[in-house]
């Protein structure tokens, strides 16, 4: 392995990703290049609608979502999609600050963050945060069929 290919230092870990939803694709993939820049691996999507339909497939550990995109109807709906219910929603706004959204906009979110005033460190302290670690599930199929003294099954 050559010495480009290792993470930076204060990279948040290898193999982080995040689902960078935006209302149109430019947005999208300039908040996958803040976050790519702090480690992480990103995905690009635009609208509410595709993050719901995309997000079980690439199975984020974080999502960034644009303010505006972020509705009742939305939060509902990420929180009852078992795949999607655990994983943080960081809000983001180029236009608003966090202080300039009412207490009920709040709810559901991990974080709020005015984006041009978010720097590299920032970014990689946010996502170190927001991580949380998840357990491996083997599939069903996989369970033995012969009980062993080295493996014990529920």
């Amino acid at each position: 392995m050559g010495q480009n290919e290792l993470p930076w230092p204060n990279a948040v870990y290898c193999g982080m990703r995040v689902l960078c939803v935006g209302r149109h694709p430019f947005l999208s993939e300039h908040l996958c290049r803040v976050f790519s820049d702090a480690g992480a691996e990103c995905e690009p999507v635009v609208g509410a609608v595709d993050a719901l339909s995309n997000a079980a497939a690439f199975e984020p550990h974080v999502a960034v979502v644009d303010c505006d995109l972020i509705t009742p109807a939305f939060l509902d709906a990420w929180s009852v999609d078992t795949n999607l219910a655990g994983v943080p929603l960081l809000a983001v706004s180029l236009t608003r600050r966090p202080a300039e959204l009412s207490p009920g906009d709040l709810c559901g979110l991990a974080a709020v963050v005015y984006l041009p005033s978010l720097e590299k460190g920032q970014a990689t302290a946010l996502l170190a945060a927001l991580h949380r670690p998840r357990g491996v599930d083997a599939p069903a199929v996989w369970r033995m069929r012969v009980p062993t003294s080295s493996v014990h099954t529920s």
